[in-house]
Order: C-alpha cells, then sequence, then structure tokens
C-alpha cells in the first residue's frame, strides 16, 4: 500500500498518515490478483448492503466496546484533553467516536469575510471545477451532475470553486457550517458505503457519486449559494443532522455529526464568488492532503 502523504497546516511539515485498518484497505482496493477477486466478490456486498455496516455500528454501540476506546486513542496519538467530557464517561466506542470537543479548542475565525474550515480533517481545494480533469487519476474527470444528482445545480456549479474534507476514523467526527446565512432541510441522495480513503479514490474516482450523500443549499448573505455535501462510507450507518432548518445558521454552528467510520465532506461554491487560502491551493495543486482543522480559515469571500 503506498504511503497516504499530507501536510500539517499548523507546522507546514509533510506527514505519512497512519492508515485504520490499512493492511484491509490496502487488500481491497490494491492491483494484485487476490485484491481484484475481493472487488468483485466482498467488496460490493459490504458496499451495497447496509446491514454490514448497522451490524458493524451497532457492535460499537454496546458497553463492551469500551474497551477499544483507551488503545485506540494512544494508537493514534489522540490528544484527549481537547475532549468536552472525561474518557472514562464514555458508555461505549461510538460515544468516544462521536464526541465533542471543548469549544476553545476550536476557536472560529472571526472574520466577516472569511468562510471557515467546517470540520477537522485533511483539504483539498479545487478553485475552478471546470480544471478538475486530472483530479486524483488522470482521465478520471468527476462527474458533479451525478455527485449532486440534480443536473440543474450541475450545470450552475460547473466553473465554481469545491473543497474535499476527508474525516479520518481518529478525528472529531463532528461538522459545522463554513458560514453564516440560512440552510435548508438535507436531502438524501440513495447510495452504497464505499470507503473515501485515497487509496480507494484513487482506483475508482466515481465513489464519490456513488456513496449515501446529504446535499444541503446554504444561502449566505456573504458566500451566496454554497452547497454541503455530507458523505457515508464504510461501516457509517448514519449520518446525523442536529440543526434546525427552521432558523439561521451561524459561522461555526454545528450541522451534525457521523457515527462511526471514515468519511467526507465537500463544499461547493458558485463562480467568483470566493477564493481558497493561498497554502490550501498550493498544497492542492500538488495533489498532496492539508490537515486542517475546524474553526481555520478556509477561504475569503470576493463579494
Amino acid at each position: 500500500m503506498n504511503n497516504i502523504r499530507y501536510i500539517d497546516r499548523k507546522t507546514g511539515v509533510e506527514q505519512v498518515e497512519k492508515v485504520y485498518g490499512g493492511k484491509t484497505l490496502g487488500l481491497l482496493y490494491g492491483d494484485g490478483w487476490l485484491s481484484l477477486l475481493l472487488s468483485w466478490t466482498l467488496l460490493p456486498l459490504l458496499a451495497h448492503f447496509p446491514f454490514c455496516s448497522k451490524i458493524y455500528g451497532f457492535f460499537q454501540k454496546t458497553a463492551r466496546s469500551r474497551k477499544k476506546i483507551a488503545p485506540f486513542i494512544e494508537a493514534y496519538g489522540i490528544d484527549s484533553s481537547e475532549f468536552e467530557q472525561e474518557v472514562s464517561s464514555f458508555g461505549s466506542f461510538n460515544d468516544f467516536f462521536i464526541r465533542k470537543l471543548n469549544p476553545r479548542r476550536r476557536p472560529i475565525d472571526p472574520g466577516t469575510k472569511t468562510g471557515v474550515m467546517p470540520a477537522d480533517g485533511r483539504y483539498l481545494v479545487y478553485p475552478d471545477l471546470s480544471q478538475v480533469d486530472g483530479f486524483y487519476v488522470k482521465g478520471q474527470k468527476f462527474s458533479l451532475t451525478q455527485f449532486l444528482g440534480n443536473p440543474i445545480l450541475g450545470r450552475r456549479f460547473a466553473m465554481g470553486s469545491m473543497a474535499i474534507i476527508r474525516l479520518c476514523p481518529t478525528d472529531y467526527h463532528r461538522f459545522h457550517f463554513p458560514c453564516g446565512g440560512v440552510a435548508c432541510k438535507p436531502k438524501r441522495i440513495q447510495g452504497s458505503l464505499f470507503s473515501v480513503n485515497p487509496i480507494a479514490l484513487r482506483k475508482n474516482l466515481s465513489i464519490l457519486w456513488k456513496n449515501n450523500r446529504y446535499l444541503t443549499e446554504i444561502d449566505s448573505p456573504s458566500f451566496g449559494t454554497v452547497l454541503y455535501v455530507e458523505v457515508g462510507a464504510t461501516s457509517v450507518g448514519t449520518v446525523r443532522q442536529t440543526f434546525d432548518p427552521a432558523r439561521a445558521i451561524a459561522k461555526g454552528q454545528e450541522k451534525g455529526y457521523f457515527e462511526f467510520g471514515g468519511s467526507c465532506v465537500v463544499l461547493l461554491f458558485e463562480p467568483g464568488r470566493t477564493r481558497f487560502d493561498a497554502d490550501l491551493i498550493a498544497n492542492s495543486a500538488r495533489h498532496i492532503e492539508t490537515l486542517g482543522h475546524l474553526g481555520e480559515s478556509l477561504c475569503t469571500t470576493l463579494s
């Protein structure tokens, strides 16, 4: 399995990701004969039938799963001092997974023209989607219309900008709004549950428009219409929305959370409405992700 590298935004240092379930991912999405066999047999079963994820997710909610928490924190170097509650208070592994953080540890950038990172994760940005032909795999063009499940929105955002935020199982798994405004009720786009790890995406980019997705349109005074899409993935049985569509939203406000598994958030901005931060553009141009955190600056409005 090829190493997954990213830039730590705080230090500027390139790091190698410690992948949860890396051996399994390498086996399922690799290039060997056994991987090919599994991709035709086991992988479709895991991805297309939600009961597989639901069974696994059910175990993560049992009291017995608590014993996994301490070894997981130690193995992946997770900073428990950021948690809103004590580790000993979690009743199951899923309780730990959907943990809240102390708000003081994720301050929200106060800039009036700034859009913020909506989650802890690894960021790739594309300032102009019409130039996205080389995204992940040469010759594999990103299908925005299929991704959004809506040809009208697909045409409207075809020359817009996009941010892809990949959340690892080790990350804080609540996601937030990048800007203020009014958000509509999320629309579910039925799909499968393939992994969104780069190992899988490099093999098959269409995973992004085949997986379960939830699409929310945000009407922002500063950024215009913003599309917010949560992409479910392997072992993610549920995407929970915690915001109230009937009320105005604030920048940095919690939108929802993913239950156990790897997952992904995608933001889409209209053409000419925003400019991503320079470091994110530079790293993404090299096809390398940037590790960022909720509340940090993501982009600036051009309006």
